[in-house]
């Protein structure tokens, strides 16, 4: 399995993400040849319910507050750049294979 493209921070970790809104459960779908987390939502891309949908979801996968994860870019569109603040690169990857696993 290709290893994730996640980067150290300042604060924290950045992850690529590809989000596939309207999904039968929220799930990580795995990680695409370039690296990129694929993870499906259950919620539509609304208002930003999908987005908040994702924020918790990760908060859900990584054992973080929601408060210390936050989208810096791709608001609008299915590929995003999600940070996770006060953590690692490797503790994010290290918790997403374990969901993976799982």
């Amino acid at each position: 399995m290709r290893k994730f493209r996640l980067h150290n921070g300042i604060h924290g970790a950045a992850l690529t993400i590809r989000v596939t809104p309207r999904a039968r459960k929220s799930e990580v779908g795995g990680i695409l040849e370039d690296g990129t987390v694929r993870i499906r939502i259950q919620e539509p891309p609304v208002e930003g319910k999908a987005n908040r949908a994702l924020i918790a979801f990760l908060s859900k996968v990584l054992g973080v507050h929601k408060n210390r994860i936050e989208i810096v870019a791709g608001h609008k569109g299915l590929d995003k750049i999600v940070a996770v603040e006060d953590m690692t690169a490797a503790e994010v990857e290290r918790r997403i294979q374990g969901y993976l696993d799982t």
